[in-house]
């Protein structure tokens, strides 16, 4: 899902490329997109757009008088940017935004069709689109501490919790922990203050590092790279592989359709997570460390007698 960095460079694009322009027509290819009816998706047609911005993970595009689109990508909605009146892709598009110098096309990979769109009008209505969380980039560290202690929760589910923090999904959460050097399923309220003004270091400094990186790379259009599996990621997507700071294998838990990654070495002193599907079907087999977990591949390589 594209997270605050990926959603920043959109924004940023997004301004470059419709504002202060008219919003020709909006074409939808699906209908499970539009989330609302009133007002009514032609209500945005011929508005100038005065800005765009970011409401979470959610893109919202300003038009004249107080009308806001409100698009949630979800996991594999993208936006990619193509010659004005392109045609809207057959198997995976969604709808097209159309602009005199332009048009944004809406994507979404895979099966199920998560991405929406809500029309809005005032910004009263808008705010009910936003989860609530703190930004984390314009927040001082006791703002930080005051929503990472709210509830007593693990890091983690923390820092993915919209309620608590706005943009920081799975992928750039991996990456904050691990540049704290802290364990995700460390307790909020256990952490002591030098721990707490680590993680909010670490998470303003991973979250401007990478929206510097996808800045870089995006050329005149959008971004057209937009994953939650980047090379020169320190922990998320690369289980398995070694650590860029120490070198043991990177390691995961998996639930439901997400993955966390850490480093046990660096950021929980050696010790593995227990993974809720193998470490039900190991028991108490399960390895707790490092070492044991090397000692028992060793044992599935070496053929018994």
């Amino acid at each position: 899902m594209p997270e605050l960095p990926d959603v920043t460079v959109y924004v940023e694009r997004l301004q470059v490329l419709a504002g202060g322009r008219p919003l020709t027509r909006v074409r939808v290819a699906s209908p499970f997109l539009l989330r609302s009816v009133e007002p009514p998706l032609h209500a945005a047609e011929g508005r100038i757009v005065v800005g765009v911005s970011r409401l979470g993970k959610r893109l919202v595009m300003h038009l004249e008088e107080d009308l806001f689109l409100v698009l949630h990508l979800m996991i594999a909605g993208r936006l990619r940017w193509r010659p004005a009146g392109a045609p809207i892709p057959g198997k995976m598009g969604l709808a097209a935004f159309d602009f005199p110098n332009g048009s944004a096309l809406l994507t979404e990979a895979g099966t199920k069709r998560r991405a929406s769109l809500y029309v809005v009008a005032g910004r009263d209505a808008l705010a009910l689109h936003d989860p609530g969380g703190l930004e984390p980039l314009s927040a001082d560290g006791a703002a930080f501490a005051a929503a990472l202690t709210r509830e007593n929760r693990t890091l983690k589910r923390a820092l993915t919790d919209p309620r608590l923090f706005s943009g920081i999904g799975n992928a750039y959460s991996d990456e904050i922990l691990f540049a704290a050097r802290l364990s995700p399923v460390r307790l909020t309220r256990s952490l002591t203050d030098e721990e707490t003004a680590r993680l909010f270091a670490a998470t303003v400094g991973t979250l401007n590092d990478w929206t510097a990186r996808l800045r870089a790379e995006c050329g005149d259009g959008l971004p057209e790279k937009v994953t939650a599996f980047r090379e020169g990621m320190a922990v998320h997507g690369r289980y398995g592989q070694p650590c860029v700071a120490c070198g043991a294998p990177v390691q995961r838990i998996r639930y439901a359709e997400n993955e966390t990654n850490y480093c046990a070495r660096c950021q929980n002193a050696g010790r593995l997570l227990a993974d809720r599907a193998l470490s039900k079907l190991l028991k108490k087999d399960w390895p707790k460390t490092l070492d044991e977990l090397e000692a028992f591949k060793e044992a599935r390589r070496t053929p018994s007698d």
